[in-house]
C-alpha cells in the first residue's frame, strides 16, 4: 500500500519509545533551523508519519519506504524520474528461455554497512528467509508485498496462501547468483526493484533478532531491536537514530560502493498536518516535504525563497467494500456504494485541479487500462432502489473508516473526503457509523487484515510500470481487506501475470479490468498529481512516479 493500501502495516509507539530510546542521542544542531552553519550538508525533510518498521520486509507503506530506499538496495533499482529498471547491487542478468530461471551477476567490492561482505551467499540468505518466514511472519499485516508478488512460503500454514512462486536460490560462486521460479511471471524483475526486496546484511539479522515477532490481537510485531535501532543494507546512507515522533537521522556511508552522496546527513521528520508541513518550510526549520496540499502550490510558487516539483501521476485512491461483512456480499449493495459516492465532487473540491475521477483502479499511463468499464455515477435515486433491490430496509447501516495523521498522495486531505462521502451516502439510502484510527500504527494494519469496517479509505501509489502492480496486488488473490474468493478474476490475473507476449498481456488486462469494476470489490474515485516542495537552494531532486526518492544526489546550490 505503499500508499497504504491494503499495500500495508505498523506498530505500537510505547514498544518504538522503548526501542528507540536506545537510539542515539542527537546533538543539539540536528533539529536547527536550516541556516545552521551545517545547513548546506544536512538535509532536513518532512512526510507525513513516522515509518512504520525499518526492516523493508515487514513493510508496505510509503513513510517506511522513504528511508529504507537510502539505507538499502535491491538487484534492481528504478532510473530517478521513471518507472525502468536499472541495475543496483547486480550488473546484469539474463532469464533463461523458460522464463523461470534468472541468473544474476552481482556487483563487487560491496560492503553492508556494519562491515559484512555482499555476496551471492548474502542474495541466497534474503530469498530464503522471506520464503521460511513462519508463524507471524505469515500474516498479512508483516509480510504483506512478499504476499503479493512472491505468493506463499515455503510451508504455507493457511489455506487462503497461494502456491510460492519463488523455487531457489544458488550461489554460483562469489559473484554469481541464480535465481528459479515455480511459474513464468511477467513482472516478476521489475518487482525486485521494491524496496521490500531489499538485500540485508545477513549477520546483522542474525545478531539483532530481525526473524523474532509475534501477533498481537491480529496484528504482527517485531520482538527484536533490528527493525527499529539495527536496519543494515548497502546503501550511500546508514542509519543514525531515530526517535518516534520527531526525527529519523541517516549519515553518509563513507564506505559506499558508488557515488557517495553529496549531503552528510538527512533527517526526516514526521509533520501530519498540511500547514505545518508548509509553515516549517517558510520559516526554514526544513528544507523540502512530500505531499503539498494541493490548495498551497500557487502561494509556494508565489515565493522568491520556494519552489514546487511535481511528482508524475502513478496513483489510485479508492474505497475498499469489504465483502466478508454482510450485505456487503451482494453485488446490489456493492453497485449501491458506488452510485451513493459522490466522486466528482470530491475530486473537484479537494484535488484542486490536480486530480481526474478515476473510473478503474488502473492509472492511464499503464498499458491494460481501457475505458470500457462500467462507470457508476453519482445517483441517489439507483442507489435507494438497488439497496431494496437487495432486499433491505432503508437506511443501510454502513461502518466507515477513514485515516488520522496522514496526508498521502493520492488523499491529501482524508477527513475532507470522508466527510464528503459519508454526507452522500446518506442521501444515497445509508446510515453512516464514522470510525477512524491514526495511521500509524493502527489503521493500514486493520486495512490489510480487513478489520476497518465494511468501507475504508485507503489508495496505492505503484511501484513499478506494471498492471500487476495495481490490480495484481489488490485483487489476483484472496485478500482479507476486500473478503472475497472469485476465480474468474484470480484465474485471469494469474494468466496475465504469467503471459511473457505484450500484446496479449493487454487484452488480459483490459478484459480483467472490465470483470473488476463489474464486480466492485472497491470503488476507485482519484488518480492525483502530487507535489513536493522545497527551498530553492535544494537541488538534484528527482520525484519518482513510485512516491520513493533517492536523497543521495541531493545537494545546495544557489538560487
Amino acid at each position: 500500500m505503499k500508499g497504504a493500501n491494503v499495500r500495508g502495516k505498523g506498530v505500537r509507539l510505547g514498544l518504538l519509545f522503548g526501542v528507540c530510546a536506545l537510539a542515539l542521542t542527537l546533538s543539539g544542531s540536528v533539529g536547527a533551523r536550516t541556516n545552521h552553519a551545517a545547513a548546506n550538508t544536512t538535509l532536513v525533510f518532512a512526510g507525513a508519519a513516522d515509518p512504520t518498521y525499518l526492516d523493508p520486509a515487514l513493510v508496505s507503506d510509503g513513510e517506511s519506504f522513504r528511508v529504507t530506499e537510502q539505507i538499502f538496495e535491491g538487484l534492481v533499482g528504478i532510473k530517478p524520474g521513471t518507472t525502468s529498471i536499472r541495475p543496483a547491487l547486480a550488473t546484469s542478468w539474463k532469464v533463461a528461455p523458460d522464463g523461470k530461471t534468472y541468473v544474476f551477476s552481482l556487483r563487487h567490492n560491496v560492503k553492508f554497512h556494519d562491515g559484512t561482505k555482499f555476496n551471492a551467499k548474502a542474495v541466497c540468505a534474503n530469498f530464503n528467509r522471506w520464503y521460511n518466514f513462519s508463524g507471524p511472519f505469515q500474516d498479512a499485516s508483516a509480510t504483506y508485498y512478499y504476499q503479493a508478488i512472491f505468493g506463499g512460503f515455503h510451508h504455507n500454514e493457511s489455506n487462503t496462501l497461494s502456491p510460492p512462486l519463488y523455487k531457489s536460490c544458488a550461489a554460483n560462486g562469489t559473484y554469481k547468483v541464480t535465481i528459479r521460479t515455480n511459474r513464468r511471471n511477467g513482472p516478476f524483475l521489475p518487482a525486485l526493484s521494491l524496496s521490500a526486496f531489499a538485500i540485508q546484511s545477513p549477520a546483522a539479522m542474525a545478531k539483532y533478532g530481525a526473524n523474532q515477532g509475534e501477533l498481537r490481537s491480529g496484528t504482527f510485531y517485531p520482538t527484536g531491536s533490528y527493525a527499529f535501532s539495527h536496519p543494515t543494507g548497502t546503501g550511500p546512507f546508514k542509519f543514525g537514530s531515530w526517535t518516534v515522533g520527531q526525527r529519523i537521522v541517516l549519515d553518509r556511508f563513507s564506505g559506499y560502493w558508488g557515488k557517495k552522496a553529496k549531503l552528510s546527513r538527512v533527517i526526516i521528520r514526521p509533520i501530519a498536518n498540511n500547514e505545518a508541513r508548509l509553515q516549517a518550510l517558510r520559516t526554514g526549520e526544513i528544507n523540502g516535504y512530500d505531499l503539498v496540499a494541493p490548495q498551497d502550490i500557487g502561494s509556494i510558487n508565489g515565493d522568491s525563497k520556494l519552489k514546487t516539483l511535481n511528482r508524475p501521476p502513478f496513483n489510485v485512491a479508492y474505497v475498499t467494500i469489504n465483502q466478508a461483512h454482510s450485505p456487503f456480499d451482494k453485488l446490489a449493495v456493492r453497485q449501491a456504494v458506488a452510485y451513493g459516492l459522490d466522486r466528482a465532487s470530491v475530486v473537484r473540491s479537494f484535488y484542486f485541479g490536480r486530480a481526474v475521477v478515476a473510473q478503474e483502479f488502473l492509472p492511464p499511463q499503464i498499458f491494460g487500462w481501457t475505458n470500457k468499464v462500467p462507470k457508476y455515477p453519482y445517483n441517489p435515486n439507483k442507489s435507494k432502489q438497488l439497496l431494496q433491490s437487495a432486499g433491505l430496509s432503508l437506511p443501510v447501516k454502513v461502518d466507515f473508516w477513514y485515516p488520522t495523521g496522514v496526508s498521502r498522495p493520492y488523499m491529501p486531505n482524508p477527513a475532507l473526503n470522508f466527510q464528503a462521502f459519508s454526507d452522500s451516502l446518506e442521501k444515497s439510502g445509508f446510515k453512516v457509523t464514522p470510525h477512524t484510527a491514526p495511521w500509524r500504527p493502527d489503521y493500514v494494519k486493520h486495512v490489510n487484515d480487513g478489520t476497518a469496517g465494511d468501507l475504508n479509505l485507503i489508495g496505492w501509489t505503484g511501484d513499478y510500470g506494471d498492471p500487476d502492480n495495481f490490480v495484481g496486488v489488490f485483487f489476483g488473490n484472496y485478500s482479507p481487506q476486500f473478503g472475497f474468493h472469485n476465480d474468474a478474476i484470480f484465474n485471469i490475473l494469474k494468466r496475465a501475470q504469467e503471459e511473457v507476449n505484450y500484446k496479449k498481456r493487454v487484452k488480459l488486462y483490459q478484459q480483467a479490468n472490465i470483470m473488476i469494476m463489474k464486480f466492485l470489490p472497491a470503488v476507485p474515485y482519484a488518480h492525483s498529481r502530487p507535489a513536493l516542495a522545497f527551498q530553492k537552494t535544494v537541488k538534484g531532486y528527482v520525484p519518482n512516479p513510485t512516491g520513493t526518492d533517492y536523497f543521495f544526489p541531493v545537494y545546495f546550490g544557489g538560487q
